[in-house]
């Protein structure tokens, strides 16, 4: 019997692209240059008098194809889908620095005369425009003045314009909030993918894992000791990350002392390569919440298993999966979920404009407590919730075969529009 390891036969672009665009639609290839000289790029879909530009942007992934966009043009809103900085690849994404990509193309659609632009987040896409719009928000002044490395980064400085609208589409709470969450804290030593606690391992019989794909039985001590056990490995992996990243600045500090110059060419070599040498951090077994395999917690009519596979028991043994090779300044900016700053509800109270929430029920990467929770804490006066059959990407799932998915969500999403903002 074949063991099937990944749910999609393959997780690539082209489960989240459309077939085909409405005719007479324009398609225009923009590239973007941010105000600190980052380049990312986008394509503004249009098909004429539009007044209301929706924006797709995504930390690492290209949203320059999204499956909404044939549907906000046939509704009468232009789109533009954005591939950012880091596109494909999050192994050194510093969030912070991201966030002027976001900018960059509010200001650029402001100065192609859209009178209105919405964000539309979707999944790790609505935690970052809710960053931005958390920043865009706040005084200059009081924004954000640096990494979460620590490296000096003042978001003051630069112009950060504000959208008139958020949809929140199967967003989850942040990369780092999500890792968090899904980290294998059995994991003793960094070093070894294979190193264990069994009285951690959520995957031991003992513990309450069952033959898959019957659901597993944790009890709520487990769980307990499990989470306090991934909160405690993520502080590890902070303290391994800022301790290369000390490193480095030591090193870079002595390059910049007075005597460095006079030091022999051996001498200048040993301090030069410190401050400069290249680290990358392998985290192992990132595929290990307890929700993938007990149906009981977070219930929903979801499938058994993750996002990624229906056996996360091997899977979280796979070289593929969230945030598993990243620099020390990426871990933390990013993943690390006591250090990101790219937090959904942290970042919530200071968005205050509409808001549509889009869950779908059967989704198995953004479980519904999650989603819903951002509903119930959104400060905004104007606010909607919606649920729809389907699982992350708005696909039919085993409880629900022939869930409207994708189209129904998006006809939520097109309805939501005309009520604020007239179409073309």
């Amino acid at each position: 019997m074949a063991l099937q390891i990944l749910r999609y036969p393959q997780i690539g672009p082209s489960l989240w692209s459309f077939d085909k665009l409405p005719s007479g639609t324009e398609v225009e290839n923009v590239p973007l240059v941010a105000q600190d000289k980052g380049e990312s790029a986008g394509v503004l879909y249009s098909r004429g008098n539009e007044k209301t530009a929706v924006c797709m942007m995504h930390p690492r992934g290209d949203m320059t194809r999204h499956y909404a966009i044939p549907y906000l043009l046939e509704a009468g809103y232009a789109a533009f889908g954005q591939a950012g900085r880091w596109v494909n690849n999050d192994v050194a994404l510093v969030h912070e620095m991201l966030l002027l990509d976001v900018a960059e193309a509010l200001r650029f659609l402001r100065g192609r005369g859209f009178e209105n632009v919405v964000l539309l987040g979707n999944s790790g896409g609505g935690a970052l425009y809710t960053f931005y719009q958390s920043q865009a928000a706040t005084a200059p002044a009081e924004r954000l003045k640096d990494t979460a490395a620590g490296d000096p980064y003042d978001l003051g400085a630069f112009d950060l314009p504000e959208a008139d609208g958020i949809v929140q589409l199967a967003t989850h709470l942040g990369q780092g909030r999500l890792m968090l969450a899904c980290i294998d804290p059995s994991v003793v030593d960094e070093d070894d993918p294979l190193s264990i606690d069994p009285t951690l391992d959520p995957f031991d019989p003992a513990n309450g894992f069952k033959e898959p794909y019957e659901s597993a039985t944790y009890s709520e001590e487990f769980l307990a000791r499990y989470r306090d056990a991934q909160r405690r490995r993520v502080a590890r992996i902070d303290a391994i990350a800022r301790g290369h990243i000390a490193q480095l600045r030591h090193f870079q500090a002595e390059m910049a002392a007075d005597g460095f110059a006079d030091k022999d060419l051996a001498g200048r070599n040993f301090v030069l390569r410190r401050a400069l040498v290249g680290r990358y951090m392998e985290i192992h077994r990132t595929e290990a919440h307890p929700a993938y395999t007990d149906m009981s917690l977070a219930a929903s009519p979801r499938d058994y298993g993750s996002f990624f596979s229906p056996r996360p028991d091997v899977f979280n043994y796979l070289e593929a999966g969230f945030g598993k090779y990243q620099t020390p300044r990426a871990w933390l900016s990013t993943w690390s979920g006591l250090s990101s700053r790219a937090s959904t509800l942290d970042c919530l109270p200071k968005i205050t404009i509409p808001t549509l929430v889009i869950a779908y029920t059967g989704d198995n990467a953004v479980f519904l407590p999650d989603i819903e929770s951002i509903y119930e804490q959104s400060p905004a006066d104007d606010k909607q919730l919606k649920h729809i059959d389907g699982d992350h990407l708005g696909l039919p799932n085993a409880a629900h075969p022939n869930a409207g998915g994708r189209p129904a969500a998006l006809k939520e999403l097109t309805g939501w529009l005309r009520e604020r903002w007239t179409a073309a």
